[in-house]
């Protein structure tokens, strides 16, 4: 570009040099003129390319002000889910794209416990919420606590970036399908021996010996969180309390706490809901603390919910983002759906699991056209596969719940979605039944299934982490599961980087004025063509 300048003000004192002695003025004048318009446009041209370039790598390393962090499933379930998703929509599926798919950062996460080479929602949990890996069973301590001993996990809590983020005075939230007390939400507030402590009267003998609280009550005492959304009533009240859904249930906790009115205390602006009338009625604008369980325990699944009684996760995600929102501070947002995805991977009942995953991409795509790019890091990404798999032949725009093309080898009929183990296995005679597209496309249908269990196991494989925004650029290659809370601390600037030097995010970054500067450019092309 400078020799290009250096030789174009040559060029034009030259030429203007020839001209006094072989032509008239004017056009020397004229011909100067031209040939400087000419310089200030791709002058410009250049220095907004080189703006723009500047804004973007800016908009890379900028402090996030406000983290979503989802938590979905294992590639093949995001595979079969994008193409479900296109298949709803009247289309073939395969070419369909689910809101993660634009994201343009990817990585692969390592899922393993440190005891255990198949993982559990709880120590990976520990692991992206927390940043150090757990071993199976546990939430919120590290690995010298084994499973079941309280006496142990004294002393080797560790935190979760949601609760740094909270006392770095952002506003918190969580939202899930699952009851709010499950493995994945409780590694954000809770720190057991045991995930299955959901309330007192689950604590073992040895824990109430030694101190240990349930989850429920560390939900409400641990840390400050300002939007709790999902399932989990019974574990929040006291057995003489009956659930307001449904008469013939009662609360579970022995301590006789009301824990929801617990949490109510010394709160301005706070709201406790149960149904979706009254989620509806929440203002976010006058509501600072909302809780809201919608169910004893967790949420129905999204084909069984109803729509009346009990809100989305698409509508929870919306309320928490415009709540949390209201702080200038920023926010700090988990949303799992992964949960009753989990249980129907289990449960190999892969239709409830797959539509789980598609409200699961929406509520992605709604928060999208609520938060800015500029200062929002955004991830979605899972705790553990299942042995799920999902192939066979098969033509073009075959459902994905669907059956094969061809038989096999003995004769019969197979579908394309199929688990490695569950209690999908069926064995009647020496032979497995024959299967046709009305059977397998059943709500409660349970998928073909090679090996007999009662529930299906997690996968081993990794997973996929998918990131925008604001130290997105982060997540590349293969990582170990704990690195995930580490770059989201790392982008907040909060322990333990708070001496991170990065600059603070802003909308106005320096790719606006370039891109004015572009337009005039343009313009002048236009009016003085070259």
């Amino acid at each position: 570009m400078i020799l290009s300048f250096v030789f174009l003000v040559f060029f034009c004192c030259y030429f203007n040099y020839i001209c006094m002695f072989e032509i008239k003025l004017y056009l020397s004048i004229y011909l100067s003129i031209y040939l400087s318009i000419y310089l200030s446009i791709y002058l410009s041209i250049y220095l907004s390319i080189y703006l723009c370039l500047e804004g973007y790598l800016k908009r890379r390393i900028l402090i996030s002000l406000n983290i979503l962090h989802y938590l979905c499933m294992g590639i093949p379930t995001v595979t079969a889910a994008r193409i479900l998703k296109g298949q709803l929509e009247g289309k073939s599926g395969e070419e369909s794209s689910l809101a993660m798919d634009s994201f343009p950062h990817l990585a692969l996460s390592k899922t393993y416990n440190v005891d255990q080479q198949m993982p559990d929602s709880a120590g990976t949990a520990t692991a992206y919420q927390c940043g150090v890996k757990a071993n199976y069973g546990t939430l919120g301590v590290n690995a010298a606590a084994p499973r079941y001993n309280c006496q142990a996990s004294h002393g080797n809590n560790v935190t979760s970036v949601l609760h740094r983020a909270k006392e770095a005075g952002k506003s918190v939230g969580i939202v899930t399908t699952t009851r709010v007390q499950h493995a994945s939400p409780a590694a954000a507030y809770a720190h057991v021996a045991s995930r299955d402590w959901y309330s007192d009267a689950d604590l073992s003998e040895e824990a109430v010996q030694n101190g240990c609280r349930d989850i429920a009550y560390q939900l409400v005492y641990n840390t400050e969180i300002d939007v709790i959304l999902g399932g989990g009533r019974t574990y929040m009240f006291p057995t003489t309390q009956q659930d307001p859904e449904y008469p013939t249930v009662k609360g579970a906790r022995k301590d006789e706490k009301n824990l929801v009115d617990e949490w109510l205390k010394n709160k301005q602006n706070a709201k406790y809901v149960w149904n979706k009338v009254d989620f509806d009625a929440i203002n976010p604008a006058t509501t600072n603390f909302l809780m809201g369980l919608f169910e004893p325990k967790d949420c129905r699944y999204e084909l069984d919910r109803d729509p009346s009684m009990d809100p989305s996760l698409t509508e929870m995600t919306e309320k928490a983002i415009r709540i949390l929102s209201k702080n200038p501070n920023g926010f700090f947002l988990f949303v799992e759906d992964k949960g009753r995805i989990d249980h129907g991977h289990h449960a190999t009942m892969a239709k409830k699991a797959l539509h789980e995953a598609v409200e699961f991409d929406r509520a992605i795509e709604r928060a999208a056209d609520l938060v800015s790019d500029l200062d929002t890091l955004t991830i979605v990404t899972a705790d553990h596969s299942h042995v799920f798999a999902f192939g066979g032949d098969s033509p073009r725009g075959n459902p994905v719940l669907g059956i094969a093309d061809t038989q096999a080898t003995d004769n019969k009929h197979f579908t394309t979605a199929v688990y490695g183990n569950g209690p999908g296995y069926k064995i009647a005679n020496g032979s497995r039944p024959d299967v046709n597209e009305s059977v397998s496309t059943d709500n409660n249908y349970l998928q073909q299934t090679a090996v007999p269990l009662d529930s299906e196991t997690h996968g081993i494989e990794d997973v996929a982490i998918f990131a925008k925004g604001p130290m997105s650029h982060l997540f590349d290659g293969v990582q170990e599961q704990s690195y995930i809370a580490h770059v989201m601390a790392y982008a907040l600037c909060i322990d333990p980087y708070v001496d991170c030097q990065l600059p603070e995010a802003s909308h106005a970054v320096a790719s606006h004025p370039s891109l004015l500067l572009l337009l005039m450019s343009l313009l002048l092309i236009t009016f003085y063509p070259i």
